[in-house]
């Protein structure tokens, strides 16, 4: 390992360290056995297409620079434990968090980022009892499908309207992230809708739960995600070429 990647390891340790001191609850993704099992089976046949996408989005990835993988490892440990701190959102069966799934989607594009987040929210079931196996389709949908490709989008759109770099980055990754959470309200929604006001109203209704904790979370996982970007521009540039991100 190179000094420069050295001190990127010891920049994302940092970062990570600042993460887990933040005070953490026993909360999750949508938890074990909150969603019926018609809706979970729902779930995870709708992720399919996009886990096989996100693997050929990888493999085509290191194939072309084998420097890629060390970007592919740290957005991956981004997600972990980015994701890992959890703020509980009272009667939802869910919580608040930040996704960390932006810096992969701007660095590889949405698709590598599905199997990305898979691999997380597998280890945090398992490991963390964070989310469920039951829930897992549901979860990598919301965090790892429709999170990072808004995030995508966004930051692209910034690029060709000529915003600052850094700016389309924060953008990016709060917006992203609060995308994650209208999935997450409506998938709640889908399942548990209001006696009165049907799946609207319960979304509006778990929206509102959600928005005090994660409006100010998404701001925060802007900033940190523009901090590991400079990071990487600073330390890392001849990967940053090699997925391209020099050119986007």
């Amino acid at each position: 390992m190179s000094e420069k990647q050295k001190k990127l390891v010891r920049l994302s340790v940092c970062a990570a360290l600042m993460c887990g001191a933040l005070p953490a609850a026993g909360a999750m993704h949508i938890m074990e056995g909150f969603l019926p099992p018609s809706v979970s089976i729902i779930w995870g046949v709708v992720v399919l297409p996009f886990l096989l996408a996100g693997y050929f989005s990888i493999k085509r990835t290191v194939a072309r620079d084998r420097r890629s993988l060390t970007l592919i490892a740290m957005a991956g440990a981004f997600i972990f434990v980015i994701s890992s701190l959890k703020i509980p959102s009272v009667t939802t069966g869910s919580c608040s968090h930040m996704t960390g799934t932006g810096l992969g989607a701007i660095l590889f594009g949405p698709s590598a980022v599905s199997i990305l987040g898979l691999i997380v929210l597998l280890f945090q079931a398992i490991l963390l009892a964070h989310g469920g196996l039951t829930t897992i389709g549901a979860n990598t949908f919301s965090m790892a499908v429709a999170g990072p490709f808004v995030s995508y989008g966004i930051y692209k759109l910034c690029h060709k309207l000529k915003v600052n770099k850094m700016v389309s980055v924060f953008l990016a990754a709060a917006l992203g992230d609060l995308l994650t959470y209208c999935v997450t309200s409506v998938q709640l929604a889908l399942a548990y809708p209001s006696a009165t006001g049907g799946v609207m109203g319960s979304a509006v209704e778990f929206l509102g739960v959600f928005a005090p904790t994660q409006l100010p979370l998404a701001v925060l996982e802007g900033v940190l995600t523009v901090i590991i970007m400079i990071a990487l521009e600073s330390y890392a540039r001849p990967e940053l070429r090699a997925v391209g991100f020099e050119e986007a």
